[in-house]
């Protein structure tokens, strides 16, 4: 603790999509730590309430709007940073969006969508923040991936290619910007609790779960805590370490599928096919429950009603 106290303190942190999920903890943490937030996000009223709290908290964190799809307002707003506070420490490049379902399913808009905010966003991003740190010669860029990133993640396919395509950014970004004094590190989380389950605040399910079978779903997963996800991530970014994953049963997974790329494959297909049979069974159920439903909808509607019977007899 006190050495994350001595390396957060006074530090300038920008984090994207900071008025929630995982933005959100790693604000609260950076701020309980002495650091200076800047909460950056589309929801800018919900960014605001969580800057408070963390001022009523006795932290220092500003809100303040930003779509990351938007280079100009990237720039501009790490320029105003600069401005005010003479240095930029931490970039938590962290603003994502899922749209979740089988890709047959996706609209062409359903691409673009993820696209430009899960990879456009992070490299608007780093061309904003990057050769600031460059020019002062230090600084560290966290990008937010996912375990999806590091393993074949079916049914989130155009999240997974944009989480795999920020994991080769950000890896290879490290390389170059170590000549530089500047740091660059990964997040791959699992499964968190939260809103990203179900797309986040502007992504989408393309092929909604019933409500029953997705109580289900998440319970094997095991969503972790975001901010226990927080509290590892800024313990391994005080490290330097390349890529961060969380939590430890994911990193099996993915030690699996860098030993043998087949048998990771294999072994996500297997458990695709499960989850399909168990959506089309839950799909067919609910459709049968619904049936039914309007049955005795219909019957109830065309039953005699008793007030009528009566008054005809009187």
């Amino acid at each position: 603790m006190t050495q994350q106290l001595r390396t957060y303190r006074d530090a300038v942190a920008v984090v994207t999509g900071g008025a929630s999920g995982l933005g959100a903890a790693l604000a609260e943490q950076l701020a309980s730590f002495g650091a200076v937030v800047v909460i950056a996000d589309r929801q800018l009223e919900r960014a605001r309430q969580h800057a408070d709290r963390l001022c009523q908290s006795g932290g220092r964190a500003t809100a303040v709007e930003l779509d990351v799809r938007d280079a100009a307002a990237f720039d501009a707003l790490l320029q105003q940073v600069m401005s005010q506070h003479g240095r930029l420490d931490y970039l938590f490049n962290n603003a994502g969006v899922a749209h979740s379902g089988e890709a047959r399913l996706y609209s062409l808009a359903d691409w673009h969508d993820v696209f430009a905010v899960n990879l456009a966003g992070i490299a608007n991003g780093v061309q904003a923040a990057y050769p600031r740190m460059i020019a002062q010669r230090f600084g560290h860029i966290v990008n937010t991936a996912s375990i999806a990133g590091l393993i074949p993640s079916p049914g989130l396919v155009s999240y997974s290619a944009t989480k795999h395509a920020v994991v080769g950014l950000s890896n290879s970004l490290r390389c170059e910007a170590a000549a530089y004094n500047v740091r660059v590190s990964v997040v791959c989380p699992g499964f968190l609790r939260t809103p990203i389950l179900e797309g986040g605040a502007f992504g989408r399910m393309v092929q909604p779960i019933p409500s029953l079978m997705a109580d289900r779903l998440w319970k094997r997963l095991r969503p972790a805590e975001a901010s226990a996800c927080a509290a590892h991530t800024l313990r391994c970014v005080r490290r330097n370490r390349a890529i961060i994953v969380y939590p430890f049963r994911w990193r099996l997974l993915w030690w699996l599928n860098r030993f043998s790329p087949s048998l990771g494959r294999f072994a996500c297909r297997k458990a695709y096919e499960s989850y399909r049979r168990q959506l089309e069974a839950a799909l067919k159920r609910e459709a049968a429950l619904s049936a039914t439903h309007a049955g005795e909808t219909k019957a109830a509607a065309a039953a005699p009603d008793p007030d009528e019977a009566d008054a005809t007899k009187i």
